[in-house]
């Protein structure tokens, strides 16, 4: 079952034409991303074991089908549409109400990070089996 995760248009995210600028649609895909490993016990930058995992992006897209503007609610669903060994694909709807407005897509890889460096590292099992309860949808 995907995940979904619901916000208001704040004035500050539109532009001059009174449309959500497009960089926005990113920034909420992170902020979902961040609402989706809480409602999992989990956090994009934990530790896990005696090691701190975080999961830096690879690649993100993202296209847009209708504008949204201030005060309109915003209703993000993600879900996992790939795990590989070591990294992680979600994909995110965004709707308001029953109008579809943009489709984004973003690739992570799992890492161990210290000192200002990353390792990639296999997904933990542990975190394998709580992102397949959350495929995306059909």
């Amino acid at each position: 079952m995907a995940f979904e995760y619901k916000r208001t248009v704040q004035f500050a995210e539109t532009d001059m034409a009174g449309v959500m600028h497009f960089s926005n649609y990113f920034r909420i895909m992170e902020e979902t991303e961040h609402a989706f490993w809480r409602s999992m016990g989990q956090s994009v930058h934990a530790a896990e074991g005696n090691k701190t995992i975080s999961w830096p992006r690879v690649a993100v897209n993202c296209s847009y089908v209708a504008p949204v503007k201030f005060e309109e609610e915003l209703t993000v669903r993600i879900g996992v549409s790939k795990i590989g060994k070591r990294s992680l694909t979600m994909k995110y709807d965004f709707a308001c109400g029953d109008r579809d407005v943009a489709h984004g897509e973003m690739k992570t890889v799992c890492c161990e990070v210290g000192d200002g460096t990353f390792a990639s590292i296999d997904i933990p099992a542990n975190i394998r089996a709580l992102l397949k309860a959350h495929p995306c949808d059909p």
